[in-house]
């Protein structure tokens, strides 16, 4: 069993603005759960479309009724693989992420879509949709709540933290100072152990985004 979730949002800045603050997103102030990113492959398409991978390491500290079902190394950090598509013809960004860690107990997709407001052609509109689902016999339920929540609450943070870039690459006054994106001894650790990870998302079946 899945759970889907779909939500709206809206970016007052235009299309073009909002595409080069998604590859600045990180470090904001609302990231700090953020530890490392690296782009695994780019390329440009026949089409002029640019498509890229990345992997991003982040904090994931787990419920403690749950810890119990994870490796101890890998309670506190998750892998992600983000894969893009930039159609400049069209005018749309299209993302799809989702967990390679611990994805057994609980994977969680999200697809967003990044288009031109209708309404006003300064503004740009998303919309947002995720996948929620577990295999663990008797908790999937809570599991999928759980990963619901935590989602609704990440979306605010990344609304918040796209706003703050775009605040600075407008000139304009961000509503707070840049905080650290975390302590020097998680990174250490998130690169060494991120190598690792490189292979999964090298080897990761390639998304479909129609």
């Amino acid at each position: 069993m899945v759970k889907y979730f779909c939500c709206g949002g809206l970016l007052k800045s235009n299309w073009d603005q909002v595409c080069v603050a998604f590859w600045q997103r990180y470090p904001n102030p609302y990231s700090n759960h953020v530890l490392t990113e690296d782009i695994i492959f780019r390329e440009v398409t026949p089409t002029n479309c640019l498509i890229s991978r990345r992997l991003l390491t982040k904090t994931s500290r787990a419920p403690r009724w749950m810890e119990r079902y994870l490796p101890k190394h890998m309670a506190s950090s998750a892998y992600i693989i983000e894969d893009s598509i930039v159609d400049p013809q069209k005018r749309t960004m299209t993302t799809l992420t989702w967990n390679i860690s611990h994805a057994r107990l609980m994977s969680v997709e999200e697809r967003c879509e990044y288009q031109i407001n209708p309404d006003n052609s300064s503004w740009t509109q998303i919309k947002r949709e995720a996948w929620i689902s577990s295999n663990i016999y008797g908790l999937s339920r809570a599991i999928q709540e759980f990963g619901l929540a935590r989602f609704k609450t990440s979306v605010t943070k990344t609304m918040k933290g796209f706003e703050y870039v775009l605040a600075k690459m407008q000139g304009e006054t961000p509503s707070r100072t840049l905080a650290e994106t975390a302590t020097e001894r998680a990174r250490e650790t998130a690169l060494a152990a991120k190598e690792k990870a490189k292979d999964l998302a090298s080897q990761a079946h390639k998304k479909q985004y129609v």
